[in-house]
């Protein structure tokens, strides 16, 4: 089977199979999406959607959240990885947006870039899901999904090469919805630890079937 059969069985099982794939994390502005996609870095949706409403409730806005202060947001944010860090970063972030964008989250990259605790993967984040723009967030889950499924090569040793890797591999249009596929996926079917390769769909197409911890990685041939 060539590379381009391959990638065109998966790509249409994912929109046969989740056509309406979305973010699991719960926002109503397109700022407390912001906030929750900081707070998810290196934690699980569930749990951010655990703290957020609360938090949300007492500061629904940049304006709000930048007037509280980083230990007052720390107060709402316990329970997540790396609190304290999140907290600073949120209280920054917020106070930058009122100082330079009256509030509002920048739709430019090089923008959301500068905000404090925002890296690529949050930029991508916000371009595909609050902008609708085709960028492609990398998170642990699509890195491995990639990687397994043999989407990308063995030297796309990075993030960001992933990236580059599945924004030529993908019709632009799909992808933006693609990154949930793939996250998905692999949060819960192709799991870090012990993938569920018995009742994966996509197996007659992965690179890696049967998974096992000791098996390299293959590209797609």
């Amino acid at each position: 089977m060539t590379k381009k059969e391959r990638v065109g069985h998966i790509l249409q099982y994912f929109r046969e199979n989740m056509s309406d794939a979305d973010t699991e994390l719960e926002f109503g502005s397109v700022f407390q999406l912001l906030i929750a996609v900081v707070l998810s870095a290196q934690c699980t949706d569930r749990r951010v959607n655990q703290v957020t409403p609360a938090l949300f409730r007492a500061y629904p806005d940049a304006a709000a959240m930048a007037a509280a202060g980083e230990a007052e947001i720390l107060e709402y944010i316990k329970s997540v990885s790396y609190p304290n860090s999140k907290a600073r970063h949120i209280a920054a972030l917020s106070q930058m947006l009122v100082e330079e964008y009256g509030g509002e989250v920048p739709s430019d990259m090089d923008a959301l870039l500068c905000l404090p605790g925002v890296g690529r993967k949050t930029a991508n984040v916000m371009q595909a899901v609050a902008f609708g723009r085709s960028a492609m967030a990398v998170d642990t889950h699509v890195f491995r999904v990639s990687h397994r499924l043999g989407l990308v090569a063995e030297s796309a040793t990075t993030p960001y090469k992933v990236e580059q890797a599945l924004m030529k591999l993908i019709p632009k249009a799909e992808i933006p919805r693609a990154h949930h596929w793939l996250l998905l996926h692999g949060r819960y079917v192709c799991t870090s630890q012990r993938p569920a390769c018995d009742r994966c769909a996509l197996a007659a197409w992965c690179q890696s079937y049967p998974f096992s911890c000791e098996k390299r990685l293959r590209p797609l041939t």
